[in-house]
């Protein structure tokens, strides 16, 4: 099968395409054949060995977390799904090596979701780790109707997606953004306010009472977060560990096929929106982490892999 593999911790150069075998499937697994894979940031951080210390690597290495496409194969044990099924999946394993980057990649069925009628391969694909992270950001903060949420980063991938989610559970949402995104988040129905010098003060223009939680999606705001929290207040961050000094928590997500299904439900009734920066082809993996590690993108970057929906 053709694959994008690195054969050693590096930048964007140490990626080529390659031929690899296709895996085997094992018990209690599903073989996807992949029409679309995603970028994330985590993504070629791995490759430059950010996660060494917590992951385990084997080279050649194929990146990519986010999958969806067909199910191929099944091992057995695996009464869930069918050869034929649409399927996508948060696919990260414990430990670096077969990622979703391939034309095939096996995952454990627990953590495989069908995808909805009306939903696209593009969207499915893009949607599992950034998903499933603000999922489990407001879960963990217990996030409920008639709270007053500060979501940092409010239109990036996960903040855009927990913004949503939380104006539906009833949430009084702000949300921090450049000024080029305050209309995409006021359209959602979050209060927006500018990064910058002097955001505690409008902070607490916007919420003079104070914030019962904090959902920290960027990293480096905590003494601001900490300052307009209510005293007994939630915090919780994906960018930051010390935050759980303060009495927060550090998350970083699982894979879920159960909450994936959850969440493509959403957005084939249209309760969620996927945004989508652009789709390139496989072989430009490395333009796609560069435009990724650049922050210019508006939505996620899919990789087109083979033919699909």
């Amino acid at each position: 099968m053709r694959a994008m593999t690195y054969d050693r911790y590096g930048d964007d150069d140490e990626l080529r395409m390659t031929d690899r075998p296709v895996p085997k499937v094992g018990p209690g697994e599903v073989r996807i054949r992949v029409t679309r894979a995603a970028v994330n940031p985590v993504d070629w951080k791995v490759m430059s060995g950010g996660l060494d210390g917590l992951m385990d690597a084997t080279f050649p290495a194929i990146p990519g977390w986010d999958v969806a496409g067909v199910v191929d194969a099944i091992g057995p044990d695996t009464p869930e799904f069918t050869p034929g099924d649409r399927v996508a999946s948060y696919a990260r394993k414990q430990v670096v090596s077969g990622g979703t980057f391939a034309e095939y990649v096996t995952v454990m069925a627990d953590d495989v979701a069908a995808v909805p009628d009306g939903v696209g391969d593009d969207v499915a694909a893009a949607l599992p780790l950034t998903g499933l992270t603000a999922l489990r950001v407001l879960e963990t903060l217990a996030v409920t109707k008639g709270d007053t949420l500060l979501v940092h980063a409010a239109s990036g991938g996960v903040g855009h997606l927990a913004s949503q989610l939380a104006v539906a559970a009833g949430a009084t949402v702000v949300g921090t953004a450049s000024p080029a995104n305050h209309d995409k988040l006021s359209s959602i129905g979050v209060t927006p306010v500018a990064y910058g010098d002097g955001l505690q003060e409008r902070l607490r223009d916007v919420a003079p009472d104070g914030f019962d939680a904090v959902a920290d999606l960027v990293g480096g705001v905590l003494d601001v977060s900490l300052d307009v929290l209510r005293e007994g207040g939630r915090i919780a961050s994906i960018a930051d560990p010390t935050v759980e000094e303060h009495g927060g928590r550090w998350v970083w997500v699982r894979p879920d096929g159960e909450r994936l299904s959850q969440l493509l439900e959403e957005v084939a009734a249209g309760r969620l929106e996927v945004e989508i920066d652009r789709s390139l082809p496989l072989e430009q993996v490395a333009e796609a982490f560069a435009l990724s590690r650049s922050g210019s993108a508006n939505g996620k970057i899919v990789i087109e892999v083979t033919a699909g929906s």
